[in-house]
């Protein structure tokens, strides 16, 4: 029988931190690691009783930190290294990759070897200097070209030096004014033809006469000649009241002279327009005698019905008198809405007036055709100078 005996028991003491109890021979799981082949081999089992640093060296601060490294250089180039990326021979030194937020400093171009243009990144092959490993020739820098400002062109000129002309309109046409505004200046006693004040209207001069205006001389512009395409949105005047856009910005650096449009076309209204300093010829454009042809391309806000065509090539009577088209058809036949009209008339809003008068609303209106003059190879808002010929042909009327 057993008895809770105190003898019975092995008696248990408890030491504190520094009791040699703690010290004890104690083997950490040693006697059961059984040693096998290969494992752990090369280091020696655990020995508490083993000091730290037995088997290391002391701590010795003469001793060179890179005692077993190559010692430093000042005078180190690293061209001179083994620029192989992989560092794969012998002694080759890893390039470190420059840290985030880190100026890496460009390589020098060099002509020589190790140079910049011979470094071979890893193992790829150079496929000669400047060029990339791929073997794509870097295409040069285009540089872009200035567009070169037209040339005004010199027209000939055959009018006879002893031939008379009004003062008004001799003014007119050296860029002084406006013939109503040289009457004005007239009879102000501005006006001096070879030294003498001449103060009545409607006198005639020639143009090898000596004309000062203000005691400045004047003499005779030289004939500039501009077709505009139009574009929708400007005035077809010199100088508008309201401030609103006019066609003389489009045209400003075409010449130094004193150039105007001839005849109107209405603000909304795109397509061909003139301008030029010729008096002569745009009297000869605009007045209702010289019937000079306009082709205009119309679109409308419905189709126009076949009727309403004919009406219109008959004629219709609005509130300035009757007026009909010379000639009228539709653009396409898949679109009714787009109509194609030939007038001779130079009256206000004339296209506008005509289809409002059969009911329709005017959408769009284009003049493609004025005088012989089309704006062919003109984009809108773009202007050219007349060719010689073109000019020959306006003052001969050779167009209708």
């Amino acid at each position: 029988m057993t008895t809770n005996n105190e003898e019975s028991r092995p008696k248990r003491s408890y030491h504190s931190a520094n009791n040699e109890r703690h010290v004890s021979n104690r083997n950490y799981g040693n006697e059961r690691r059984t040693q096998q082949d290969g494992y752990y081999s090369d280091r020696p089992s655990y020995n508490p009783e083993r000091s730290y640093n037995q088997e290391r060296q002391p701590y010795n601060p003469e001793r060179s930190y890179n005692q077993e490294r190559q010692p430093y250089n000042p005078n180190y180039n690293r061209d001179s290294r083994q620029e192989n990326y992989g560092g794969s021979s012998e002694g080759g030194m890893r390039k470190r990759r420059p840290r985030v937020g880190e100026r890496t400093q460009s390589p020098q171009r060099s002509s020589g070897e190790g140079g910049y243009n011979n470094r071979s990144w890893g193992n790829q092959p150079s496929n000669g200097p400047g060029r990339p490993a791929s073997g794509r020739v870097a295409k040069p820098i285009k540089k872009l070209k200035k567009k070169k400002p037209f040339k005004q062109i010199k027209y000939k000129e055959n009018a006879d030096p002893n031939a008379p002309i009004r003062l008004n309109k001799y003014l007119a046409n050296a860029g002084v004014c406006s013939r109503r505004e040289a009457d004005e200046f007239i009879q102000a006693g501005v006006v001096k033809v070879n030294g003498e004040v001449v103060t009545e209207l409607g006198t005639k001069i020639t143009r090898s006469d000596e004309v000062m205006f203000h005691n400045q001389p004047v003499q005779l512009e030289s004939k500039v000649y501009v077709l505009l395409n139009k574009p929708k949105g400007f005035v077809t005047t010199t100088d508008d009241p309201e401030n609103r856009k006019t066609v003389m910005e489009l045209v400003k650096s075409a010449a130094t002279e004193r150039i105007y449009p001839v005849g109107r076309l209405d603000r909304a209204t795109t397509g061909v327009l003139l301008l030029t300093n010729d008096g002569d010829l745009a009297s000869k454009l605009t007045h209702p005698k010289y019937e000079k042809r306009k082709i205009y391309q119309v679109w409308l806000d419905k189709p126009v019905a076949m009727e309403h065509m004919q009406m219109i090539a008959d004629g219709i009577e609005l509130e300035d008198g009757e007026i009909h088209a010379d000639a009228i058809s539709y653009v396409t036949e898949e679109d009714l809405t787009q109509v194609g009209i030939e007038i001779h008339s130079g009256r206000n809003r004339i296209i506008r007036r005509i289809f409002e008068k059969m009911g329709y609303r005017v959408m769009k209106l284009d003049r493609v055709y004025f005088a012989g003059l089309t704006k062919k190879k003109l984009s809108r808002g773009k202007w050219r100078y007349l060719s010689e010929q073109e000019v020959n042909m306006l003052r001969m009327g050779a167009f209708d």
